[in-house]
């Protein structure tokens, strides 16, 4: 069977998938990401054979990161003219930077090819095909002040994704804590 399509991330508690999936609607041709499927993506590594899968997971085990708080902060859309994909955007955070940072080490360690794009953090609430810029911008108005509260990560995650139209569904391969007990 074809290796499942690989990225580490961070879940996002119920509730505020919850807060999220109320966002929904309103912007005709866009495809929802269901709320268990949201996350924040620290590194997409994508189809790799199972040496360099394992590799990947034995690496992340290796990290070091004490828990830390997030909180999503305004919503935006990546691909100017032609808007691809909604997202809720993550407030700057050191120890987010940090850990990304780390899981793009385990990458490196894994063999991976070095990622060249910036690190973005962003939850994936749509994916767009066909939707007009000026719907996404008239979106934006009405809804892209949205804020949470800030949620606890203590741990990270490795997903597998089966091929599908995307957004999921995701399935936790591997969860790693932060942080050690007593710490």
């Amino acid at each position: 069977p074809p290796m499942p399509r690989l990225f580490s991330g961070i879940e996002i508690p119920p509730a505020l998938a919850e807060r999220l999936a109320g966002l929904r609607g309103g912007l005709e041709g866009a495809r929802w990401v269901e709320p268990e499927n949201f996350h924040i993506t620290l590194r997409f590594i994508g189809d790799v054979d199972g040496v360099t899968a394992e590799r990947f997971s034995e690496a992340l085990s290796a990290v070091e990161c004490a828990p830390f708080d997030v909180t999503l902060d305004g919503l935006g859309s990546f691909g100017r003219g032609r808007p691809r994909a909604l997202w809720a955007g993550v407030a700057p955070n050191a120890a987010l930077d940090t850990l990304a940072r780390a899981h793009e080490k385990a990458a490196l360690a894994a063999g991976l090819e070095r990622e060249t794009r910036n690190f973005h953090p962003h939850v994936t609430l749509a994916r767009m095909k066909r939707v007009k810029p000026a719907a996404v911008a008239a979106y934006l108005t009405d809804n892209g002040a949205f804020l949470s509260p800030g949620f606890a990560v203590t741990r990270f995650v490795l997903y597998s994704a089966r091929q599908s139209r995307g957004g999921g569904p995701y399935v936790v391969e591997r969860a790693y804590d932060l942080g050690k007990p007593g710490e």
